[in-house]
C-alpha cells in the first residue's frame, strides 16, 4: 500500500521556522489550495492542512495513534526524553481508563465549584494591574492568573510554582525539532523534573483536592499506584501552559482588534465567546501529531506504517470551506465546532477549566477597561510547540 514520495503533494513549507510561526496564516492557505495531504520534505512527514481531514484523523484512533507521541518524535522507533502522557499519549484502553478518571474529576459540576473562587480571583489581579495603568498583559496576567488559581485546584502548594512554567515549556518545546530554546530548558531539567514528580505524589497534595481524587482512583483499582502521578502530572498541560499561551493570544487579537474590544467592553458576558473565537481565529496550540499503526490512507492517498502526520489545527481553524470570513477576528461569531481544544476521544479533557480561567480573565478586564493598546513590540516564545508570547506591554483606559 505504501507509495512513493512521487505520488504525493510535496512542499518545502518549514512549519517550525521563526518567520513561519511568526505568520503562519498564508503558507496554511497555500497548503490547503495545494491538496488535502502534503509532504514535508524537510522533515520526512506529512501535513494535513484541512478542516475535514484533520476532523477525521481525530475520530479514528484506530489508524492514527496518539501512542506514537503528540510531537514530532517518534515513540514507535525512538524513546522520549520522559515518560509519555498516559492520557495525551496514549491509545485505548490504557486512554479509556485514564481519561474516564479525569473527565470525573473535571466533571461540570467541579468546574461550577472553581467558578467563583476563579473570578473572584481574576477580578483582584485585574484590579491591581489596572490601577497601574501599564503592565505586561503575558507575564503580569497571562501567566499569573493559571498559576495562581489551577495548583490551588490541583492541591499543591505555593513553593516552588514557577517551575511548572518551565516543565510546561520543556514538554511544548520539545513537539518540534530541537533549538537553542528547548536545549536552554533541558538544562534545567535535572532540578525541574524531580521537583514536578515530588509535587504528583500523593503526600503533597492537599486532601480533597482535583490530585488527591486520582489517588482515590488509583486505591480504588480504577488506575495502577504507578500510573496515579502520571496522571497528575497530565493536569499540568491541560490547566496550566496552554491556558496560559491561549489567554496570552486572546489578549493579543484584542489588542490588534480594537472594534472587538469595545464590543467586549460594552458586553463583558460575551468573554467566553471572545476566548473560543480566539483558539478559532490564532491558535496557541498550532498543531498536534499522530502516527499511523499500519498502513492506511487520507482522502485516498495511502500513507506507510509509523508515519508522523502533523495536523495543522490553526489552518482548519482558517479553512474557507468551514468558516465565513475565516481571516476575521469576531467575537460575536456562531464558532461552536473549532478544533482549538481537537476533537474525538483526544479532544483535550481540560477544555472546561482553560474555558473558564480564560473567561475569568476576559471578563474581568472588560468590566473595568474601556480599551487596551499595545505600548511596544510582542515578543514571542521561541517555542516549536505552542503559539505564545513571552511579553505583551499594553497600556489600558478605564471606564
Amino acid at each position: 500500500m505504501a507509495a512513493s514520495a512521487l505520488e504525493y503533494a510535496c512542499s518545502d513549507f518549514d512549519p517550525f521556522a521563526w518567520d513561519t510561526r511568526i505568520d503562519p496564516y498564508p503558507a496554511y492557505a497555500a497548503l490547503r489550495a495545494k491538496a488535502p495531504i502534503v509532504r514535508l520534505e524537510k522533515y520526512g512527514i506529512f501535513a494535513v492542512p484541512r478542516f475535514a481531514e484533520i476532523k477525521a484523523v481525530f475520530a479514528d484512533h484506530l489508524n492514527f495513534s496518539n501512542a506514537g507521541g503528540a510531537g514530532i518524535v517518534n515513540y514507535f522507533k525512538e524513546k522520549p526524553w520522559r515518560p509519555p502522557s498516559i492520557v495525551l499519549e496514549a491509545d485505548p484502553p490504557l486512554h479509556t481508563r485514564t481519561r474516564k478518571v479525569l473527565a470525573r474529576i473535571m466533571s461540570p459540576g467541579a468546574m461550577r465549584g472553581l467558578e467563583n473562587g476563579f473570578k473572584a480571583k481574576a477580578v483582584a489581579l485585574v484590579n491591581e494591574l489596572i490601577e497601574k495603568r501599564s503592565f505586561d498583559a503575558v507575564r503580569d496576567l497571562a501567566e499569573v492568573f493559571p498559576v495562581t488559581v489551577f495548583p490551588d485546584a490541583l492541591g499543591i502548594d505555593n513553593e516552588g510554582r514557577e517551575n511548572f512554567l518551565t516543565y510546561g515549556a520543556m514538554v511544548f518545546a520539545g513537539m518540534g525539532p530541537e533549538n537553542d530554546y528547548f536545549r536552554t530548558l533541558m538544562a534545567q531539567a535535572p532540578q525541574v523534573l524531580p521537583w514536578v514528580a515530588a509535587k504528583c505524589q500523593r503526600e503533597a497534595l492537599a486532601p480533597g483536592s482535583f490530585g488527591a481524587q486520582v489517588y482515590e482512583a488509583a486505591d480504588s483499582g480504577e488506575v495502577t499506584q504507578d500510573e496515579a502521578p502520571l496522571l497528575v502530572r497530565s493536569f499540568l498541560s491541560a490547566g496550566l501552559d496552554t491556558t496560559i499561551s491561549a489567554i496570552g493570544m486572546a489578549l493579543f487579537s484584542l489588542t490588534r482588534h480594537p472594534e472587538q474590544w469595545a464590543v467586549l467592553a460594552a458586553n463583558p458576558s460575551l468573554a467566553r465567546a471572545a476566548f473560543d473565537e480566539s483558539l478559532r481565529y490564532d491558535s496557541a496550540a498550532p498543531y498536534v501529531f499522530r502516527t499511523t499503526p499500519h498502513e492506511t490512507e487520507i482522502a485516498g492517498v495511502p500513507i506507510g506504517k509509523h508515519e508522523k502526520l502533523l495536523l495543522l489545527i490553526g489552518s482548519a481553524n482558517r479553512d474557507e470551506t468551514r468558516w465565513e470570513r475565516p481571516d476575521q477576528f469576531d467575537i460575536t461569531r456562531r464558532v461552536s465546532g473549532h478544533i482549538g481544544f481537537g476533537t474525538g476521544i483526544h479532544g483535550c479533557v481540560g477544555q472546561m477549566i482553560a474555558r473558564l480561567e480564560g473567561e475569568a480573565v476576559l471578563a474581568a478586564l472588560a468590566a473595568s477597561v474601556a480599551s487596551i493598546e499595545t505600548t511596544g513590540e510582542p515578543v514571542y516564545r521561541d517555542s516549536s510547540g505552542l503559539r505564545a508570547l513571552s511579553s505583551l506591554p499594553v497600556r489600558v483606559t478605564t471606564k
